[in-house]
């Protein structure tokens, strides 16, 4: 027979400092404390359950006393002579403790988790931070933000995408790619499996029209070609800091927040170049745009205010709100509608136009008017051109050969002007 440990009391297990397995004796037998180096202790069952030998761990000692861990392994004694492995048991309740977790974490949950973790990681722009937080608020969150992230299915994709891909195409298709972008990280993280239901390709591809196709019908309105000369000119015949601010943006292609953010040290009146830092960028990007003559001589008479870094600043001396250069817009509409005229409506659309919209007036022009190269019209946008690797490789701008066509679209933008001198 096996020789019998000797059964220990309760204060000689505490007195015990040596390292290793001390067997502790008593009921039921093959109990032991097991010592590490780190000085941690804890409580090993050695039990044969069938043909397989078990060493089951019970738990810290001394958070579990000798009286509790003797009492474990009596029980465990039980489930064994009942015919349970209580390892087997153990690993079906932590698979279940998994599956519960599952089904207890909703997608606003995951969100939450993912978003402190990855995007705020990731990301620099404070304005792209928040936005991946606005979007899915507003048009995920109460159609599938208390649902188990594992049971998202397509339907609930469609439930959320289907209402604004129509009318809101690109705000749709960001919320596509971030709610992507989210279960894709929840299941890496075990809380959901199969396939992505916000998968476009081979999958919502197939349920939703073409993002390009919606695109083309409901992009930001803009003024037709054979019309924004003469809403140029109606432009500069307006007053104020907006007014000029618009005009800035018009002469340059620029999005409306690099146009509100620029500061006087962006401008190199001297090599007529705005460099446009990469925090004020979509792209995340530095981009330098060539100014045209007509650019430069608007920022020649723009004045320049004692502390106050901004070219086209707000009534407080900040940055100039979204609002204020729409508003330019609605007033002209409204100068236009008064004298008994549509006013500048989108040529496609017949919706009036919007600051965004002058990009695609630009793009129109380079397209229809010029020969100048698809990538050059692009580059002035700030849209990226070619593939990443082409990207990576590309190390010029062609700032000089863009400079060509910025004073090449002011020229055609001062039509009327030129006409009368």
């Amino acid at each position: 027979m096996p020789r019998q440990a000797k059964e220990l009391k309760a204060i000689q297990v505490k007195r015990l400092t040596e390292l290793g397995r001390h067997a502790v004796g008593g009921t039921p037998p093959g109990l032991s404390l097991n010592i590490i180096e780190t000085g941690a202790r804890s409580w090993i069952f050695r039990v044969t359950v069938g043909s397989k030998r078990r060493h089951i761990g019970l738990g810290s000692y001394p958070e579990i006393s000798l009286a509790e861990a003797r009492e474990l392994a009596l029980e465990m004694k039980r489930k064994i002579k009942a015919g349970i492995d209580p390892v087997d048991e153990r690993q079906a309740d932590r698979a279940s403790a998994v599956s519960e977790q599952k089904h207890r974490t909703t997608f606003e949950a995951a969100f939450n988790r993912f978003y402190e973790e990855k995007v705020k990681g990731e990301l620099k722009n404070a304005k792209h931070i928040k936005q991946w937080r606005s979007t899915l608020t507003t048009y995920a969150f109460p159609v599938i933000g208390d649902k188990a992230v594992a049971a998202i299915t397509v339907e609930d994709l469609l439930a959320v995408l289907k209402p604004i891909w129509m009318t809101k195409n690109e705000t749709a298709s960001r919320v596509r790619q971030r709610i992507e972008a989210v279960l894709d990280w929840s299941k890496v993280m075990g809380l959901r499996e199969g396939e992505n239901p916000a998968l476009w390709k081979g999958n919502l591809q197939k349920l939703l029209p073409s993002p390009n196709k919606v695109h083309k019908e409901n992009r930001r309105p803009a003024v037709a070609l054979d019309e924004i000369a003469e809403w140029f000119r109606v432009l500069r015949l307006r007053d104020g800091i907006a007014a000029r601010a618009l005009e800035f943006l018009t002469l340059t292609a620029a999005r409306s927040g690099e146009v509100r953010h620029a500061i006087w040290d962006e401008i190199d009146l001297m090599n007529r170049i705005w460099t446009v830092p990469a925090e004020h960028m979509k792209t995340g990007r530095e981009h330098r745009v060539p100014l045209s003559s007509a650019a430069i001589e608007l920022l020649s008479t723009q004045p320049r205010l004692m502390g106050c870094p901004y070219i086209f600043p707000s009534p407080k001396n900040g940055a100039m709100s979204d609002m204020t250069l729409s508003a330019v817009m609605r007033r002209i509409l409204a100068a236009e509608v008064k004298e008994g005229r549509p006013g500048f409506l989108d040529p496609s659309s017949r919706r009036p136009a919007v600051p965004h919209g002058l990009r695609s007036s630009f793009r129109d022009w380079t397209a229809e008017q010029t020969n100048y190269p698809r990538d050059m019209a692009e580059m002035a946008l700030s849209h990226n051109v070619g593939s990443e690797v082409e990207r990576a490789y590309r190390r010029g701008d062609v700032v000089e050969k863009r400079r060509k066509m910025m004073d090449d679209w002011a020229d055609f933008l001062e039509f009327h002007l030129k006409a009368q001198s």
